[in-house]
């Protein structure tokens, strides 16, 4: 925990502020003296490099909606003028268009982190599950932004979709015709769709502000997993990790400006540049790359409903994670048997999104059977992950020994001899 502020005003100005609004004081104690482990490492500066891409996508999208023509008969045309008429409309639009694939990686290796090192754990329960929501609000801001170029795999992956989730008993129905405003995806969709697209990153924010502050109630977690036990665990936020985030956000900003300049149509789809077509039906409907492990895990099951229930069901187990795993130890890095079993869960989420680009009936040249039944492997694993392997794991693994403190962990055990030694 952040402990009492250490903020001093210096001005006379900051002396009025910080009576009627103390912002300066939240900005000093949140991202200035904050005391953070002084053991993290660059897994850790994923949180700064995410909302730098939040902002990217924001600012970008505000732009691009001042252009874009939410009708079916005019959205992809309108698309392909902020491309070319529109001054730096390419450069914005390949900006917002890579963006969020950047910002998919980044949460998945965000994500891939807090699994790896417990940061869902006791006393971060909250924090997590408000994570899973972040989650949850781009998978819905990706799927509508998917839809507005009106292409032919836009059109088709609503169709796709939104039929699925009619799917649902009760509610399916009713859901859908509210996004289609119809009877069929239409005119009325891509409104209402264009809407909800252009207010979920501001529902973003507001949980990305939540997910902070509950952040900076129990403070940082660590790569030990050990709680902070004194002064000399930690260092102040700035500048220490200021300086290691910026470094990361750099390097993360270069590979991002590699696929806006260089490569800017790799990770989307040749069909979407093709107008949207309800008479002609794409040989194979994909989603993005993101969302392909999902998209495999729906198909690996022949029956509809529990197709739909599985994938949702997928993203939903996150949020009673903190429950499911059983073990009081933390890190990974004192767990040998739950590290391997991790291993494998991150190779299968990887197998699961190749078998979501493939035709399912088509063999797979590596496992010697077609991917529909690959995808059903790795999809049994997938939950077994969640609700066998990590509940059993903390009644039958045995922890390394660790570290007495960070500190320790850090500078070895002659941490606490250091300063004695030093008098």
């Amino acid at each position: 925990m952040s402990g009492p502020s250490t903020y001093k005003p210096s001005t006379g100005f900051e002396r009025w502020l910080d009576q009627r609004l103390p912002i300066v004081r939240l900005g000093w104690d949140s991202f200035v003296d904050f005391p953070t482990p002084r053991n993290l490492n660059y897994w850790y500066t994923f949180g700064g490099i995410l909302a730098v891409c939040l902002m990217t996508q924001i600012i970008t999208g505000i732009v691009l909606a001042m252009h874009y023509v939410p009708h079916v008969d005019h959205a992809f045309a309108s698309v392909e003028r902020i491309m070319r008429d529109v001054n730096y409309g390419w450069l914005i639009r390949y900006i917002h268009a890579n963006g969020a694939s950047m910002f998919f990686l980044a949460v998945y290796l965000h994500i891939v982190r807090g699994l790896y090192y417990g940061s869902y754990k006791s006393p971060r329960e909250i924090l997590w599950i408000l994570g899973v929501v972040i989650y949850l609000l781009m998978m819905a801001a990706a799927f509508m932004g998917y839809v507005l170029p009106w292409g032919q795999m836009s059109f088709w992956g609503a169709m796709v979709i939104t039929n699925l989730i009619g799917s649902l008993p009760i509610i399916g129905g009713p859901i859908t015709e509210l996004l289609w405003g119809g009877f069929t995806v239409g005119n009325p969709t891509l409104n209402r769709f264009f809407s909800l697209h252009y207010l979920i990153p501001f529902l973003i924010a507001g949980a990305v502000i939540l997910h902070i502050w509950a952040l900076h109630v129990p403070g940082n977690g660590n790569p030990t997993g050990i709680s902070v036990k004194s002064s000399r665990d930690t260092l102040p936020f700035h500048p220490y990790y200021t300086v290691k985030d910026g470094f990361a956000i750099v390097v993360f900003m270069l590979v991002f400006a590699f696929f806006v300049f260089y490569w800017p149509n790799a990770l989307g789809h040749a069909d979407n540049y093709i107008e949207a077509n309800p008479l002609a039906t794409p040989a194979h409907i994909v989603p993005e790359w993101y969302l392909l492990p999902f998209y495999a895990i729906l198909r690996a099951v022949p029956d509809k409903l529990m197709g739909v229930l599985l994938m949702f069901g997928s993203i939903g187990i996150l949020f009673i994670l903190p429950w499911l795993d059983t073990s009081k130890v933390r890190s990974m890095r004192y767990r040998p048997m739950a590290k391997w079993f991790f291993i494998f869960f991150v190779v299968s989420a990887l197998i699961l999104g190749i078998c979501g680009a493939m035709n399912p009936d088509d063999p797979s040249p590596f496992f010697g059977m077609s991917y529909l039944w690959v995808a059903r492997i790795f999809t049994a694993y997938y939950f077994a992950y969640f609700l066998v392997i990590l509940p059993l794991l903390g009644f039958i693994e045995k922890p390394k020994p660790r570290p007495a403190s960070i500190e320790e962990a850090v500078l070895g055990p002659r941490a606490h001899a250091a300063p004695a030694a030093a008098e």
